[in-house]
């Protein structure tokens, strides 16, 4: 997640989010947080300038947490809407997780989170649309040979 879209659930502002962030940032290593290249800021920026007015302000690369830094970055924000708000997070990551588990074709999966994505994009903005597209390809990508096993077989 977006360090800007977190500032707004968590109900702080942005420049002391990045700065709690900043006097912990041994709690984040770059499997928890890193920043966005010039590159895919532009393009993101790009998707979701019409949305967000207040995105084309921010004049440096955001930062992106991941799951584990969205749950270090709770400890650091002590505030009810913070613990309220990382709590929601955190449960959806892990229905996220029980959601693909208990799905077994991988066809089915992507075509089910496309059509979740495709319900987002409609009540929401554009931001997915990537996304969507990538899941297109995924679904119509040709399916690998399965490759030859080699050596001594246990079974």
């Amino acid at each position: 997640m977006l360090d800007s879209d977190l500032a707004v659930l968590y109900q702080v502002e942005l420049k002391a989010l990045n700065q709690a962030v900043k006097r912990n940032i041994g709690r984040f290593p770059p499997d928890f947080m890193f920043q966005l290249a010039k590159e895919e800021w532009d393009i993101l920026r790009s998707q979701i300038v019409t949305a967000n007015r207040s995105i084309s302000k921010v004049r440096y690369n955001p930062y992106v947490f991941t799951e584990q830094g969205i749950a270090m970055l709770s400890g650091l924000l002590n505030s009810d809407v913070a613990v309220k708000v990382n709590i929601s997070i955190m449960r959806t990551f892990v229905q996220l997780r029980h959601y693909v588990l208990e799905k077994s074709d991988t066809n089915a999966q992507i075509a089910e989170l496309r059509k979740l994505l495709m319900l987002y994009v409609e009540k929401n903005d554009n931001r997915v649309n990537d996304i969507i597209i990538a899941l297109n390809k995924l679904i119509d990508a040709p399916k690998p040979k399965p490759t030859k096993r080699i050596g001594f077989n246990a079974d």
